[in-house]
């Protein structure tokens, strides 16, 4: 059984992304991804737009731990790990990904607090 890993990241959320052959499934954390993002609507859209972009919705089963950053975070590191797997996978997909900006870490940041300033 071929298994694809990648690491994707957003903000201060870090997603360890496994990929394999399946039937859709995603499970993070342990938890099915509608029970982990109960309370965040668009997580489902987010994680499954590499899929859709490359045509593979459905093929593929998803296996990720994540942690840190906020849940909108989380999913789009989730996506990001998702992408770069994809690659992996097949390096045919890199233009389509990478057109759509799903392989460019965002790097933005919280700024850091300045000396005289308020918080």
């Amino acid at each position: 059984m071929d298994r694809f890993y990648a690491t994707g990241k957003r903000k201060t959320a870090i997603a360890r992304v496994w990929i394999y052959p399946g039937t859709g499934e995603v499970t993070v954390n342990g938890k099915p991804y509608k029970e982990y993002f109960a309370d965040h609507i668009v997580a489902g859209d987010v994680i499954f737009a590499p899929f859709r972009l490359t045509g593979l919705e459905g093929k593929f089963d998803v296996k990720c731990t994540v942690e840190g950053g906020g849940k909108s975070a989380q999913a789009e590191a989730i996506r990001h790990g998702i992408s770069k797997a994809l690659v992996e996978y097949s390096a045919d997909f890199r233009p389509i990904l990478k057109k759509a900006g799903f392989l460019t870490r965002d790097p933005r940041v919280k700024e850091r607090k300045k000396y005289g300033l308020h918080g």
